[in-house]
């Protein structure tokens, strides 16, 4: 058993300080009696944080300050999900807030969901996932979702060659001929700027 505990806080490592996870994550290769077990071992041994009922991460710990840092609420949507097979799509301003688009810090963090409604509360943050069809929420990719809400958002007549260049800089390139795939089914002049976005691939 101790074995096992010493490979899941291997791959815990290896997803580097900052990973957000749930025991979901580890069931391709464990258990799930040996995973709780493991994930409750690191709790008590002060290397993984619990942050929720069944959801953990490996925090990240800033000298300055002498202490570990609040998790990241957008991480912590995405291990909900994954636990519990939910696909998500961020709601209005908070994808402009994830894609560097706005400064402004959200109230609540706001997720589509195909899910049932649940709301948390993580280190004095509000997490709220809103149920809605689930034709509603049909991307393959997050990043296609957190793009295109982005540009509902700010409507047409707002999208400039320097907020394209700031979202096209926030996207992994190899996900450019991806997200243009994913996102085909979409209005023509949301489509018409995500081809700008991923150049590259268009």
């Amino acid at each position: 058993m101790q074995s096992i505990e010493n490979k899941i806080f291997s791959i815990i490592k290896g997803s580097g300080r900052g990973y957000i996870f749930s025991g979901a994550d580890f069931t391709d290769k464990f258990n799930s009696a040996t995973i709780d077990w493991a994930l409750a071992n690191l709790v008590q041994e002060g290397k993984i944080r619990r942050l929720m009922r069944g959801i953990y991460d490996f925090p990240k710990y800033s000298p300055l300050l002498k202490q570990y840092l609040s998790p990241e609420i957008d991480k912590v949507a995405h291990a909900i999900a994954r636990k519990f097979k939910w696909r998500i799509e961020p709601y209005g301003d908070l994808a402009l807030y994830l894609l560097s688009l706005s400064t402004q810090v959200p109230g609540r963090y706001i997720y589509f969901s195909d899910g049932p409604n649940r709301k948390y509360e993580i280190f004095g943050n509000q997490l709220e996932f809103k149920k809605i069809a689930l034709k509603e929420i049909g991307f393959k990719y997050p990043e296609s979702a957190l793009i295109v809400q982005a540009i509902k958002v700010l409507g047409k007549d707002n999208i400039t060659s320097e907020i394209i260049k700031k979202i096209r800089n926030k996207i992994n390139e190899k996900l450019y001929a991806k997200i243009i795939k994913d996102t085909k089914t979409i209005s023509d002049w949301t489509y018409s700027i995500i081809k700008q976005i991923c150049w590259e691939a268009s």
